[in-house]
């Protein structure tokens, strides 16, 4: 006989795959219906388990909410820091880099889009994430490419806008499978690297 649960009857044991299951059915449900459109009963439905079983792992929505996005943001992290070397060289860190954000968007494409929704909302408290790994690793490529004379200096916000910006207007038309014109539009290795040419081009001093 478990002893622990013997004295202790009205608690629960946690269940990594019940935790996962409803993690990942809250994320679908609120890209779906968004942050109103969440329903404990709904998620607990999708989910395969009790509405009891939900507030084990989470006391309300906005805790649930705040839980997805930092699972978003690791996950995102662990993905854009694959076989990464902030030492590489400005054109093949990039490619790395599209390659890597590329992929993590079509493995992961609810995350990214419970990212997209979420990332300037009050729910989300930025803090409680810790990137600070993955920022390093930004930030020391950056400085390497500025130091070796690859790109010039200039704000962070002014960089990403240059250095990313074009991969994810790339990456939505992908997903939208549609060209501005409306005709059929696939992002391809050939595409990426056409774009990635200009983009270093725009980078360069």
């Amino acid at each position: 006989m478990n002893i622990h649960l013997y004295l202790y009857p009205q608690m629960r044991i946690r269940d990594e795959n019940k935790e996962a299951a409803i993690r990942e059915k809250a994320m679908e449900m609120i890209v779906k219906e968004g942050f109103d459109g969440l329903s404990m009963n709904k998620l607990a439905k999708a989910a395969n388990v009790s509405p009891a079983t939900i507030y084990i792992y989470f006391k309300n929505r906005e805790e649930m909410v705040q839980e997805l996005f930092k699972i978003t943001q690791e996950t995102f992290a662990e993905s854009a820091l694959r076989d990464f070397d902030p030492e590489a060289s400005l054109e093949d860190g990039l490619w790395m880099q599209w390659r890597n954000r590329l992929r993590y968007v079509l493995e992961y494409p609810v995350y990214f889009q419970f990212y997209e929704q979420f990332r300037n909302t009050h729910l989300i408290n930025h803090k409680s994430v810790d990137m600070s790994v993955f920022k390093n690793n930004m930030q020391q490529f950056v400085k390497n490419a500025v130091k070796r004379g690859e790109m010039s200096k200039m704000e962070p916000e002014i960089f990403w806008s240059i250095a990313y910006g074009s991969l994810y207007a790339l990456i939505k038309f992908h997903l939208q499978e549609k060209k501005m014109m409306n005709e059929d539009f696939k992002l391809t290795e050939a595409k990426l690297k056409q774009t990635l040419k200009m983009v270093v081009k725009a980078l360069k001093p």
